[in-house]
């Protein structure tokens, strides 16, 4: 059989720490050649220009809700990797908390198989972890499955798992990942009363970081911590919101060597509690989006390798949903289509290299889970690159929006740099805008 090849011409690659000028040369579905100038050698050759634009990794999402199985009025696996790609995301990490869960290996393997035949993205999921599936856990392949997640603050059904035998004992005996949800139950507990007393069940947006607070977060996480550092268990704290969380982790260490490492999402470096008046319970999450030193010392902890990852915590509920008095309305929201552009606006506004993007969006979640030939542009690894036009802006509007929810937090953004082509795997998957109908996304593996 023939093989495929493109050559992309006259692009600025931007990999491991540098920017430059070069030609990258598919063949299939790997990075065969990258050089200062490769000619087509056949007429075979599709080749595209890139000049003016810049060429990196596949964004790698380690966090996502892609509502599939059993809430799928929200989003499918098909419709949210398709807005993934169209946002210059090649690989998406799933989370358990859909009907039924993901806590055992039947059900596991069910995501899997959805996910063969309708992904448009590169795609894992983790194992859920509750008070009584340890067996479960045991049996999960540590080379085709990302990681353990376990919810410490109930953020989402029943998955809390609040026994600290139990969780002890996980943590022991897993040789899995851990990633962890870091709020405390009880604190949210206690707090939610007082304002239930308050206001009733309408309780003002601006409240939810002080239900949610500082004290929630910063509790659950230094246990969670203390407790891997007593097992040795090798842990990962999702989606940080607080500066004081910031100080438990440390940049003195290589991050393929750290036991112990923190990710942040784009929602928690974007937005403050001045923007719930604006948005109101569009921008509600758990954890809560908190004040401007929260957010600051973020991005300072971002800069300084104390955080090792920018994810999403994509997780999208319909408007109507959304819309619901304070106490009804569900937390999370829609992110992958618009992530990488709003990195990419940060590097605009001089608060990030672009360098710095693509580290902890590509390379460092390929280091942290272990994933194999991915997250890099390098000889021999998989054809997975997104090509930008950092000059060429774009509104969010309700019809660009590709989320099955049919909102985003950005609404009225204009972004000034565009994605314009997605590889998978070496096929041209999205390009200007238009997808094309061949699914080419694979099962991720870990080198472990």
């Amino acid at each position: 059989m023939k093989k495929r090849t493109i050559l992309i011409k006259n692009a600025h690659i931007v990999n491991e720490g540098t920017t430059f000028s070069g030609d990258i040369l598919i063949e299939d579905e790997y990075i065969k050649e990258i050089g200062e100038s490769i000619s087509a050698k056949s007429s075979d050759v599709f080749v595209i220009d890139a000049e003016g634009k810049h060429v990196l990794p596949g964004v790698i999402d380690d966090q996502v809700h892609f509502r599939e199985p059993g809430l799928t009025h929200k989003a499918t696996i098909e419709t949210e990797s398709k807005a993934a790609i169209a946002g210059g995301i090649t690989s998406f990490i799933e989370m358990p908390n859909t009907n039924p869960q993901t806590t055992t290996i039947e059900e596991l393997e069910k995501k899997f198989e959805i996910a063969s035949k309708t992904s448009y993205a590169n795609y894992s999921f983790m194992f859920g972890g509750t008070n009584d599936n340890l067996e479960e856990i045991l049996k999960v392949d540590a080379t085709q499955v990302a990681a353990l997640k376990l919810f410490l603050g109930s953020s989402t059904g029943n998955m809390l798992v609040d026994n600290p035998k139990v969780l002890e004992n996980i943590f022991k005996n897993t040789n899995l990942l851990i990633a962890v949800h870091c709020e405390d139950e009880a604190t949210i507990k206690a707090n939610l009363e007082t304002y239930l007393e308050k206001y009733g069940e309408d309780i003002p947006i601006k409240c939810h970081p002080e239900i949610r607070s500082e004290e929630a977060c910063y509790l659950s996480s230094s246990t969670a911590i203390e407790l891997a550092k007593k097992t040795g268990a090798r842990l990962h704290v999702f989606h940080l919101s607080t500066g004081k969380e910031t100080e438990l982790f440390t940049n003195k260490i290589h991050l393929k060597d750290k036991k112990i490492t923190a990710e942040v999402c784009i929602h928690h470096l974007w937005f403050t509690d001045e923007d719930y008046e604006k948005k109101g319970t569009l921008i509600k999450w758990n954890p809560a989006v908190k004040t401007k030193k929260d957010k600051d010392q973020l991005w300072e902890a971002l800069l300084d390798d104390r955080i090792d990852v920018v994810a999403t915590d994509h997780a999208p509920h319909t408007l109507a949903e959304k819309k619901n008095v304070y106490t009804k309305a569900p937390s999370g929201g829609p992110l992958v289509q618009h992530a990488l552009s709003a990195m990419l606006e940060m590097y605009h506004k001089g608060k990030i290299s672009i360098e710095k993007v693509v580290e902890k969006m590509c390379h460092n979640p390929a280091i942290l889970f272990q994933i194999e030939k991915r997250g890099f542009i390098k000889e021999g690894y998989f054809a997975d690159l997104v090509l930008v036009d950092l000059n060429n802006p774009y509104t969010v509007k309700k019809e660009n929006i590709l989320y099955k929810c049919g909102w985003s937090p950005f609404e009225g953004t204009t972004f000034k740099s565009r994605i314009t082509h997605t590889f998978i795997n070496g096929n041209l998957a999205y390009e200007n805008a238009k997808f094309h109908n061949f699914k080419s996304a694979k099962r991720l593996t870990f080198n472990r």
